[in-house]
């Protein structure tokens, strides 16, 4: 249901022509939870090199495996991300402090001199911490994706001037909605009412509600997403709001550098598993548009809408659906053909099996495909590795990608249609200044260069493969290839083998079958009428 209109219908509020995005963050204190993920260090990296001015960055960090926050902090302002801007400001990281804290905890875990500190000085909040994972149990999406908001929310609202507050939310938490509008809808369920079920509720019980409770939705982490919009809308009165929903999410287009990725979420896994041989088929419907958004244009759009939410003032959210719906198309048969032709010309370092995985749209043909080319050979590596001695760990590793592809699934077999006009208008009041540096215009981007790119950048950025190894790892796929066709050739003459041996067999067995059709006509009305007979609806059985 849709409870609000988007920023396109709004006729009473106007903005100043001119824009100085740098301007508006010169001087601001900045409050950023989610920086150590993904795109969090793409908008640490993005503020600081594209904001000079910026006075300070909070950022929200837990400890995490031991490491104390400070050890953290170091590890982050390390990272590949940030070589280009070390280069040009080295003294870029006094205008990052960390704060300990966790959006699981009461308060944030924020001592109480920092959360004085934020009352007082932060101006805006992008709030970009989510648990990801599809797969995870209601509870704990729930927890960190909706009560985590819920906390960040109360900060906000205790905050003594704040501007704008930027939820990252997704394009894919309403997938019941046939179009997503740049509204906000209202959830299936009160947030608040889920929240108290999952603190009171045991574990057995609240996954045997949990089908119900998400209703059409397709896993935890987009019903979670769901009620946390719900949460922020309920505060849009308090202070300017704005809810980012990227698409699909994939490594940098321009900036900082081409094809940065540091995870294996969504495409990135699909290609280092199909890179290194071992998905060799996906259920997807190749025809269908893929929705991919470069991480640096889908940050550059969260940095606009901050600032063009705090001069809007609306008293409800402001909308943005950061997709590419069409704007410059790109098919998964694209993405695949594309991908395999550069994975060809730049393969990852010490591949399984030659790289020749191809989309299925029959969900049976694909079954059978993971059934030989998955799951048969994932045995016969692990029967050799037992052998020889070793830990078997093929067999394992293909039912958790197996269960990776089952998720995905529900994304490539569906056509999405996304509203994107507020995310279109975002250059238009740009000073051309601020649209080269902000860009956000999809259409620019050349889609077989930028796959290029990100097969590059998740070998040399995520896997850290050294270029200096791409002659070695061309030569290993060209053995690899020769292998896999004479291991096809094998095959397909195993199978004619076995047709020639049981062909009397199979014969003998149809003709049987034959003779067998009348008598098993004859037996259906007892067949029907058996259920009733025993007391059973018939409809539970056929």
């Amino acid at each position: 249901m849709n409870i609000s209109r988007g920023l396109s219908d709004e006729r009473d509020v106007t903005m100043n022509s001119a824009s100085d995005v740098p301007g508006f963050y010169k001087g601001r204190c900045v409050f950023v939870t989610g920086g150590t993920g993904f795109m969090g260090k793409v908008l640490l990296e993005k503020l600081l090199r594209s904001c000079p001015d910026i006075a300070t960055i909070y950022l929200l960090m837990r400890p995490k495996r031991g490491n104390d926050v400070r050890i953290r902090q170091e590890e982050l302002i390390r990272s590949q991300i940030f070589d280009r801007l070390r280069n040009e400001r080295p003294g870029f990281a006094s205008q990052l402090v960390v704060m300990k804290g966790d959006v699981t905890l009461e308060n944030l875990g924020l001592s109480r001199e920092d959360r004085s500190l934020i009352k007082k000085k932060v101006s805006v909040i992008f709030h970009c911490a989510a648990n990801v994972r599809f797969d995870q149990k209601l509870k704990y999406a729930v927890r960190y994706n909706t009560l985590g908001t819920q906390r960040v929310l109360e900060l906000a609202e205790d905050i003594d001037s704040l501007d704008a507050f930027v939820h990252v939310s997704t394009a894919y938490c309403h997938c019941d909605e046939a179009v997503l509008g740049e509204v906000t809808y209202a959830s299936p369920t009160d947030p608040r009412n889920i929240l108290q079920l999952v603190e009171w509720m045991d574990d057995e019980a609240l996954d045997s509600v949990t089908p119900k409770l998400m209703g059409n939705l397709p896993n935890t982490y987009a019903y979670s997403k769901n009620l946390t919009e719900q949460l922020v809308t309920n505060y849009s009165s308090k202070f300017p709001i704005a809810i980012a929903r990227p698409s699909i999410v994939t490594g940098t287009w321009k900036a900082p550098v081409s094809g940065w990725v540091e995870n294996l979420n969504g495409p990135t896994g699909l290609l280092v598993g199909a890179g290194k041989g071992v998905i060799r088929s996906m259920h997807c419907r190749a025809e269908y548009n893929a929705d991919i958004m470069p991480c640096d244009i889908a940050i550059n759009a969260i940095i606009i809408l901050a600032w063009k939410v705090a001069n809007l003032r609306l008293n409800k959210p402001l909308v943005c659906n950061i997709t590419e719906s069409g704007d410059n198309p790109l098919t998964w048969r694209h993405i695949l053909d594309t991908g395999r032709k550069h994975l060809y010309e730049n393969p990852l370092s010490d591949a399984i099996w030659f790289p020749d995985g191809s989309i299925k749209s029959s969900w049976i043909m694909h079954t059978l495909c993971v059934i030989f080319f998955h799951f048969l050979p994932a045995y016969l590596i692990d029967i050799l590795v037992t052998l020889c001695g070793k830990k078997p760990f093929m067999v394992k590793i293909q039912r958790r990608i197996q269960g990776g592809l089952e998720v995905l699934q529900y994304y490539t077999t569906k056509v999405w249609v996304f509203k994107n006009d507020n995310f279109r208008a975002l250059p238009q009041t740009l000073t051309e200044k601020d649209r080269e540096t902000f860009y956000t215009d999809i259409k620019m981007v050349d889609w077989d260069d930028y796959i290029k790119n990100f097969v590059l950048g998740t070998r040399h950025y995520y896997l850290k493969e050294d270029p200096a190894t791409l002659p070695k790892a061309r030569r290993h796929i060209r053995r690899l290839y020769w292998v896999d066709r004479t291991v096809s050739v094998l095959f397909y003459l195993l199978i004619i083998w076995m047709l020639l041996q049981w062909s009397d067999e199979i014969i003998a067995w149809g003709h049987l079958t034959l003779r067998s059709m009348p008598q098993m006509f004859s037996m259906v009305p007892i067949l029907r009428a058996l259920p009733e007979a025993m007391g059973t609806d018939p409809g539970t059985i056929y």
